[in-house]
């Protein structure tokens, strides 16, 4: 079987959650021995389609015309678009019409957890939907002292200096006016934000929120590769209050470095995190404060890192990607291409 991979604006989206699961799915569908391409004018048996917008509706009809299954997957939903962008309000009806058109013309959708897969199919498009993790690559972060001295060196920090991470876009809805509370609260712990946006397109309230942060909440921008995989690997804890997910990447490579995690009670992240199991739960700037104490105080153990990072090995790449050729093949059979 032969699969296009396709996402809309690639190089946009190379920050964000569906940039970073392209990637992802490619690689795993490498490891189940599924040969891909990125050009839809390649020839393929199925397409997967990772974004809703207009040229990839028209990709999508195009290839139903000719026969051809599409996957389309469920990045997306009504509730976690909300409190993204600045003006938000205006754009939801027109990023609404855009996605249930999308997702209508699925033969398949593919979502991350069981919570995004309920939630798309209460919408009653009347489509088959699968849930599916994004996965995490575990080899890509095996510890590695030296990745996260050059953190260390790189942010001006001593080994025995404390520190918190968050991870997205500054947005309302990743909790980051929550994230620059608790960090009110610890003024001797220094907390990054990893994530950035242009002004444009920042909300007000996260602008107003940025310009009044406390001074040991210190803002980066967007920061990749080896560099992010060492900040994991030193933090004291991070610190995601995600008001809505459809999993979230991060929190996957929080738990595949072993890091202590401090989520929210959101839907997405049940029931596979279980506070005081291999996370801690909160759900205001109270219980998010006491719950980094906790960790600061020892209550995070090596039983709950090691719980975290077996969380984080059910969704390794190599079984994300026997899941999606499983889920490829009943649809191809499903329509009658199997050679």
């Amino acid at each position: 079987m032969k699969v296009l991979l396709y996402s809309e604006g690639q190089n946009a989206l190379s920050r964000s959650g569906i940039g970073r699961a392209l990637l992802h799915q490619a690689k795993a569908l490498s490891l189940a021995g599924v040969e891909t391409t990125f050009d839809p004018k390649d020839g393929c048996d199925l397409a997967h389609v990772n974004t809703i917008w207009a040229h990839s509706r028209a990709l999508v009809r195009s290839y139903k015309k000719k026969g051809i299954p599409v996957v389309v997957h469920g990045h997306s939903t009504y509730e976690d678009f909300r409190e993204s962008f600045a003006f938000w309000r205006l754009i939801e009806p027109w990023f609404d019409s855009n996605l249930r058109k999308a997702y209508s013309l699925a033969d398949l959708i593919v979502t991350p957890t069981p919570y995004s897969r309920d939630l798309i199919a209460s919408y009653g498009f009347g489509v088959p939907i699968t849930a599916i993790s994004n996965g995490i690559d575990l080899a890509e972060y095996a510890p590695s002292e030296e990745r996260k001295a050059s953190f260390l060196r790189a942010f001006g920090l001593k080994a025995d200096d404390p520190y918190v991470i968050g991870v997205g876009f500054p947005f309302v809805r990743k909790g980051i006016v929550e994230f620059f509370e608790v960090a009110r609260r610890f003024p001797e712990i220094r907390f990054y934000w990893f994530g950035s946006l242009q002004k444009a397109i920042t909300s007000h309230e996260v602008k107003r929120a940025i310009a009044h942060r406390p001074a040991n909440a210190i803002m980066p921008g967007y920061v990749k590769g080896e560099l992010i995989k060492g900040a994991y690997e030193g933090a004291l804890a991070m610190l995601f209050p995600s008001h809505e997910e459809t999993e979230g990447i991060v929190v996957l490579e929080a738990l595949a470095s072993r890091t202590p995690l401090i989520v929210s009670e959101a839907g997405a992240f049940s029931p596979w995190l279980v506070d005081g199991v291999n996370c801690f739960k909160g759900h205001d700037v109270d219980s998010y404060v006491a719950a980094l104490q906790r960790v600061i105080d020892g209550g995070y153990g090596e039983a709950m890192l090691q719980k975290g990072y077996e969380t984080a090995r059910e969704r390794d790449l190599s079984k994300v990607g026997a899941a999606l050729r499983e889920a490829y093949s009943g649809l191809l059979l499903k329509k009658g291409k199997v050679r």
